[in-house]
């Protein structure tokens, strides 16, 4: 791979440089991934029948409504695969190997929804018939984001996935019981192989073209939201769970941009930017330090009050 300083690279140009790489790091998780059966993840013990038109009872289940909505969103996003499959197809398209690493991680992102949704439904943590109806909505409506260039995609789905992989897991920590808690543990490690996988093929592409990375890391850093923002009442759930410490703008920052844009990818020592490029970093320095008065004044909020209110705890504000 070579080093191009001064040019911004268009997408095709970018993806046949970085395609050795990426083939290596789809073996490296081929290698890597450890095969797992959802149906052994699910206690079917705890499950029984639903009469047609039982009404689901909120008494049923002890779990707290920032638990449930996070168990929501997250099974939610998953549900909306086949919309971010076609996306990220589109952006890596055929060739060899993306086009077999696009195949694979939608393959593994499939048995999320399956095992997530077999959860909640056995232990009746949520009411099936709102959960199905959300459902409806968010495949029907098949909003994603949707990066304009494959710099900015891979950006984008490194920070999320190694966000989603988070959420997951600290959404197992809180339902209190050790079943849901290896499932979601599960979820969160296949969620790492993939943001490990993303987040070395961003590494690749700032060596051989660092101003386009660096502008597009820029780009996603600020304007970044999860994948759910299509749920309806998304902003009502994301409130409860930020409320809950499951997850907020202080584990955005301290958990995600500041160990991946800042120590991994050590985006304040790059060299050779182009004076766009520079400015763009800027940006970001600028945008952490931001967070970080964000961060100190929602702590401050949560630890004074019941942080209830409309503007408590935004995801990402």
């Amino acid at each position: 791979m070579s080093r191009v300083l001064w040019a911004r690279l268009d997408d095709e140009t970018l993806l046949r440089e970085l395609a050795p790489e990426a083939e290596r790091l789809l073996n490296r998780h081929l290698a890597t991934a450890k095969e797992w059966m959802p149906h052994e993840y699910v206690p079917w013990s705890l499950g029984r029948d639903f009469v047609p038109g039982e009404e689901w009872e909120e008494t049923e289940q002890s779990l707290p409504p920032a638990v449930r909505s996070a168990l929501l969103l997250n099974l939610l996003t998953e549900d909306n695969l086949p919309y971010y499959s076609a996306h990220i197809d589109k952006m890596f398209g055929q060739d060899h190997p993306w086009r077999e690493w696009t195949r694979r991680w939608t393959a593994e992102e499939m048995r999320h929804a399956m095992v997530i949704r077999d959860y909640v439904i056995v232990t009746r943590a949520i009411d099936p018939v709102a959960l199905e109806r959300a459902r409806m909505h968010q495949v029907s409506t098949g909003e994603v984001p949707e990066p304009p260039t494959a710099a900015e995609g891979m950006a984008y789905v490194a920070l999320q996935e190694i966000a989603t992989r988070i959420a997951h897991r600290n959404t197992g920590k809180h339902l209190g019981e050790s079943r849901g808690y290896d499932l979601l543990s599960r979820v969160a490690a296949d969620e790492n192989l993939h943001y490990l996988f993303y987040r070395d093929v961003v590494t690749a592409a700032l060596e051989v073209a660092p101003s386009t990375m660096v502008e597009a890391i820029a780009a996603q850093v600020i304007g970044f939201q999860m994948p759910g923002t299509g749920i309806e009442d998304f902003a009502a759930h994301s409130r409860l769970i930020a409320n809950a410490g499951i997850y907020d703008v202080s584990i955005f920052l301290d958990q995600v941009l500041v160990p991946v844009v800042r120590n991994f990818w050590r985006l304040e020592e790059i060299e050779g930017l182009t004076p766009a490029a520079e400015q763009a970093r800027e940006r970001v320095v600028n945008h952490f330090e931001r967070l970080g008065r964000v961060a100190s004044r929602y702590a401050e909020r949560r630890a004074t009050s019941t942080a209830t209110s409309p503007e408590a705890g935004a995801l990402v504000p």
